[in-house]
């Protein structure tokens, strides 16, 4: 049995064509621009379609996401932040502070 596709705000994908997401082959995009740019139905939504084993692997390998949500997805799927790829990349090249 095939999930229908989610329904997303289109303000999440402003910049690709929203119309010609293959939510299948860009399933590591979606994930990663809804978790990022989303709100809690989008979410939802997400979940829904993909299952959280395949939104967790896409987080936990993600090269980017921002604080905020590396935190709110430890919290949500009870994840040591550490395990975050993109986590671990950031304490190896941190932003040199401006003060």
């Amino acid at each position: 049995m095939k999930m229908t596709k989610p329904i997303l705000a289109k303000r999440i994908f402003w910049d690709v064509d929203f119309e010609k997401i293959d939510y299948d082959k860009k399933y590591k995009f979606v994930i990663e621009r809804t978790f990022e740019r989303g709100d809690i139905d989008d979410i939802r939504q997400v979940r829904r379609y993909y299952g959280d084993e395949k939104v967790i692997e896409a987080l936990v390998t993600a090269r980017y996401l921002f604080d905020e949500t590396i935190e709110f997805c430890s919290g949500l799927f009870d994840i040591p932040k550490e395990k975050f790829r993109c986590y671990i990349l950031k304490q190896l090249n941190p932003i040199p502070s401006l003060y």
